[in-house]
Parts: structure tokens; C-alpha cells; sequence
């Protein structure tokens, strides 16, 4: 009576989106793996991403993220949250495009700083105006993540499991064979 994927579902979008509380939840559910790629670039680092992104600086690590994911898409299907910039590279959506559907969890910019003002980890913030900042970097990336083959609206107020079951119904509507029921 186990359930399983056809393909991986692969959570794109913002820092403070809920990817990784999302992502594992709909797994925990799905009964399949979950991955965060920000997780395993800082195991195979050996330090967090704000250290990788003052050591090495971003172009470093944004060769290292789509050398994780690659190798997370070869593997058996299974649920992935990927960075917020991952989704910037065409190399990037062409992988997923290849072995996954892309769900961009779109989340509106108030909820979206609530999340995240407090969170020293997030290197891109670490400016004189992080919430100016993490505006333009939602503005610049919105027309990329609407690429995704589906989009899901976060909704304030939703807890994590409300979400996800929302989620699961929109995926089955979008993606009648991503889901494979158990047998």
C-alpha cells in the first residue's frame, strides 16, 4: 500500500515560501523522499550557505546548486525544495523540466517579509534595506517562476497541512498521472 511519483515534484519560488516546510510535509504524505538542495549543497560544503556565499560568492554557489540538483534528478522520485534562485537558470528548469513538475509556491510580498525579517541566514537579505531587497528580487524573479508547469497560491492564514492539501488536490487536477495511487 505504498503511493509513489512518476516524476519528482520540485518546489521553486522565494526565500520564505514554505518550500522546505511544504515540500516535507507533502512527502511525509506522498510517502515518498524528501530532499532540500540547500541542505545537501551545506552537507557537501561542510558549512552553511551565507559561509559559501562569503567565501566563494554566489557564482560559486550557484554552480554547486545545479550540480546537487542534477544528481537529486537522477535519482528516484521524490519531492525537492530548491533555493530561491535556483529556478534562474535555464540549465536548471531544463533539468527539472526533464525529470519533474515545477510547483512555484507564490507567496504575497507581506507574507513573505513576516517570514523571513528575522532570519540572519538568508545571505541575499544582508543589505542596508532587506526588505527593499527582497522586493526586487521578487519582482525580477516572478516572471521566471511563472514558467512553472504549476503555480500554487499561498494563502496567509494556512497552516502547513492545509496547504499541502491543497497542494495535493491541485497537483492531481494539473497532473492526473504524477501520483501514483497504492496498489
Amino acid at each position: 500500500m505504498t503511493r509513489g511519483l512518476t516524476r519528482h515534484i520540485v518546489l521553486i519560488g522565494m526565500m520564505g515560501a514554505g518550500k522546505t516546510a511544504i515540500g516535507s510535509e507533502l512527502a511525509r504524505r506522498l510517502r515518498v523522499p524528501f530532499t532540500d538542495s540547500d541542505a545537501e549543497i551545506e552537507a557537501a560544503a561542510a558549512m552553511s550557505i551565507s559561509e559559501i556565499f562569503a567565501r566563494d560568492g554566489e557564482a560559486f554557489f550557484r554552480a554547486r546548486e545545479s550540480q546537487v540538483l542534477g544528481r537529486l534528478l537522477a535519482g528516484a522520485p521524490g519531492v525537492i525544495s530548491t533555493g530561491g534562485g535556483a529556478w534562474m537558470s535555464a540549465g536548471n528548469r531544463d533539468m527539472i523540466g526533464a525529470r519533474g513538475l515545477s510547483v512555484w509556491l507564490n507567496c504575497a510580498p507581506e507574507l513573505l517579509w513576516q517570514r523571513v525579517r528575522q532570519r540572519p541566514t538568508r545571505p541575499l537579505l544582508q543589505t542596508a534595506d532587506p526588505k527593499g531587497t527582497l522586493l526586487r528580487l521578487l519582482a525580477e524573479r516572478s516572471p521566471v517562476y511563472a514558467q512553472a508547469g504549476l503555480e500554487f497560491l499561498s494563502q496567509a492564514g494556512d497552516s502547513i497541512e492545509m496547504s499541502t492539501t491543497r497542494l495535493i488536490a491541485a497537483l492531481q487536477a494539473a497532473a492526473p498521472d504524477l501520483i501514483k495511487e497504492p496498489s
